[in-house]
């Protein structure tokens, strides 16, 4: 366990996403410990490098005990469900079961509307619509966009256009792009 300069004990602990809304700004992180749900503050998900986190994600951070109740203080890790723990429609199950090798493509949000499910984005240098579903952003971790937002995705011909089959954050690229193989 770490301390902070005010003196107040961190330490690291693992739990998953209750839930989080970007529009309020927070959210809540359930763990195992009997000591109840840790608030995940906007402004520590943003210095990870994201804007939101899906229900569900497993989250490993460093936590801090206030007289309000416990709060994250920085993320290590978040990783999203698996495709086989979530139930997916046929459409998005054969999205998913296609074997895509295209490369991650940076793009932009053009819009994103959470209470429909979808929304678009489009990849840097072409002006072509990239069609964006929800749960394909829950399956990496994500559970909203922002328009203007930077990501990267992976896209493959759909039944009405160009659809993403994988959604990161642009943290996520760098960081990939960054890390040397050992």
């Amino acid at each position: 366990m770490a301390n902070n300069c005010a003196g107040l004990e961190l330490y690291m602990i693992k739990g998953h996403v209750k839930w989080f809304d970007s529009t309020k700004g927070y959210g809540f992180v359930v763990v195992d410990d009997g000591q109840g749900d840790v608030l995940l503050h906007a402004n520590v998900l943003r210095n990870f490098g994201r804007s939101s986190v899906a229900e569900g994600a497993e989250i490993t951070m460093d936590v801090q005990g206030t007289d309000r109740g416990r709060q994250a203080v920085e993320i290590h890790d978040i990783s999203a469900q698996t495709p086989e723990e979530v139930d997916y429609s046929e459409p998005l199950q054969s999205l998913l079961k296609a074997k895509n090798n295209s490369p991650l493509e940076p793009a932009r949000v053009k819009w994103f509307d959470k209470a429909k499910g979808f929304g678009f984005v489009n990849v840097f240098g072409s002006s072509d619509d990239v069609f964006v579903h929800m749960e394909i952003l829950r399956l990496y971790g994500l559970s909203d966009l922002l328009p203007g937002e930077a990501v990267v995705v992976r896209k493959q011909e759909g039944p009405r256009g160009q659809m993403a089959s994988e959604v990161r954050s642009w943290d996520y690229a760098v960081m990939a792009a960054t890390q040397t193989p050992e």
